[in-house]
């Protein structure tokens, strides 16, 4: 493969940026490379995840300005500033205490808010069922939503027996 800027020498750096959901590669000589300063990075250097979310704080638009109060985390005292400087949550209190402002960041990272991994085996149960129950009703709605009535039905019956299980399991 040819560099994207020279056409003639072959690529030996391949630049994947997604910006907006749209997805644009560059494939680039060494020299093309050096030359647009798209080799400013060093591999010796240890990546940071904290420097990445400092990163991204500094891109994201202020959460009303100077005169809003600060508010601190009650168990460990950290504020937002705080863990806007630092990339670092505090504490568990930190996801409550600061729950709001967190969500966009973490679905801009993520991709979305609600973690979907692994369930404990013992005692997940019930954590499956939930997440069974609330994907069902989001489909019950679209089924509605497109006077699907039928399967909408069906959806109902299956949430209310998931229901009556998890139920009759405590």
């Amino acid at each position: 493969m040819l560099c994207d800027e020279c056409k003639k020498r072959p690529a030996c750096m391949h630049i994947t940026k997604i910006v907006n959901d749209q997805k644009v590669e560059k494939h680039l000589c060494e020299q093309c490379a050096q030359e647009h300063g798209h080799m400013n990075f060093s591999f010796d250097n240890n990546f940071s995840v904290h420097d990445f979310l400092k990163g991204i704080f500094k891109n994201s638009p202020s959460d009303g300005g100077a005169s809003q109060v600060e508010s601190a985390c009650p168990q460990c005292g950290m504020t937002y500033r705080d863990f806007s400087r630092s990339g670092k949550i505090g504490c568990n209190v930190c996801y409550s205490t600061f729950g709001e402002r967190l969500v966009p960041l973490l679905r801009r990272i993520h991709g979305t808010s609600s973690h979907t991994g692994k369930v404990p085996s013992r005692g997940g149960g019930a954590i499956v069922i939930k997440q069974q129950i609330k994907g069902l009703r989001k489909d019950l709605e679209r089924c509605v939503d497109r006077e699907e009535y039928e399967q909408a039905a069906k959806l109902r019956d299956k949430i209310r027996l998931l229901e009556k299980t998890m139920n009759e399991d405590r």
